[in-house]
């Protein structure tokens, strides 16, 4: 890894410029899906929000040269469809030439810090539609958490609802995280019930004066049957941070059974599973496509 980190380096030194020149001759992805017809995204979005942490590692995912490397190994994998992350990321990806034929996807909000006492305010610091547009990407991500005794909220929403329309009129897929959230002891708390859960797929549903272009990206909780029929938008199932790995890929297969259901957008949980198999880990979780 040390070569293409010094070409990295090199680049951003002396050549800013081959980052667009890199973009611009990237081989694009022919369809969202994969030849099993599901998606299966890689998700590093998470360090530009402060949370770098992965199990009892606080600072797992501070390492940007090992994150460089497990997200290599993993884009490799057969039946690896894309990748989600921020600009720093994404532009050191496209430096080492390993998104050709994958669909990209841009985190447009991480303003809401981790930990932070304006975390529910979660501001767009990332990418916008326009850029998303003119890197020749697939689309942008937003988090979408709904707090409603959180006087922040109708600014995350408005923010959300620009993010999609802007999106869906560039005819970009406009994928919404939505939970519905709280505070309690001076922390956020997402609600992973099924009712939850369901109300969060409702409101997201009907962000935006168009939707022929969004996606949900939604968390596996009970009952997926019922959070699933709650909108016909197609759904990406999220895989957070696992403690039990056999339970987890168990409850994604029985999910992606659901019609709605179209892939996965894991991040940590395969970028650094236990026992440090990353191979190992996204070809099973590709085998559940």
């Amino acid at each position: 890894m040390s070569e293409k980190l010094n070409r990295i380096v090199a680049a951003r030194v002396n050549d800013p410029g081959a980052i667009a020149a890199a973009a611009a001759r990237r081989v694009k992805a022919t369809s969202l899906l994969g030849e099993h017809g599901k998606a299966m995204i890689i998700a590093a979005d998470h360090p530009a929000r402060g949370a770098n942490g992965v199990g009892d590692d606080p600072n797992a995912m501070a390492d940007r040269f090992e994150l460089l490397d497990r997200l290599c190994v993993a884009l490799e994998r057969p039946g690896v469809t894309g990748v989600l992350a921020t600009a720093d990321i994404l532009e050191d990806l496209l430096l080492l030439g390993v998104l050709d034929g994958k669909s990209v996807f841009g985190s447009m909000n991480r303003g809401g810090l981790a930990g932070s006492v304006f975390e529910i305010d979660d501001r767009f610091t990332g990418y916008d539609a326009r850029t998303i547009a003119e890197m020749g990407f697939d689309g942008g991500k937003m988090l979408t958490r709904i707090a409603l005794g959180d006087p922040a909220t109708p600014s995350v929403l408005e923010d959300s609802a620009r993010a999609v329309n802007e999106l869906n009129d560039r005819r970009l897929i406009a994928m919404v995280e939505p939970f519905i959230s709280t505070w309690q002891d001076g922390k956020i708390r997402n609600d992973l019930s099924t009712d939850g859960v369901v109300k969060s797929v409702t409101i997201a549903s009907g962000l935006g004066r168009r939707t022929a272009y969004t996606w949900l990206k939604l968390p596996v909780v009970e009952n997926m049957e019922r959070v699933l029929a709650a909108s016909t938008l197609p759904a990406l199932l999220l895989g957070g941070e696992v403690k039990d790995a056999e339970a987890a890929f168990a409850s994604w297969g029985r999910a992606l059974k659901q019609p709605t259901a179209q892939g996965l957008v894991v991040g940590r949980s395969l970028l650094y599973p236990a026992g440090g198999d990353v191979a190992g880990a996204v070809d099973k979780a590709v085998g559940l496509l």
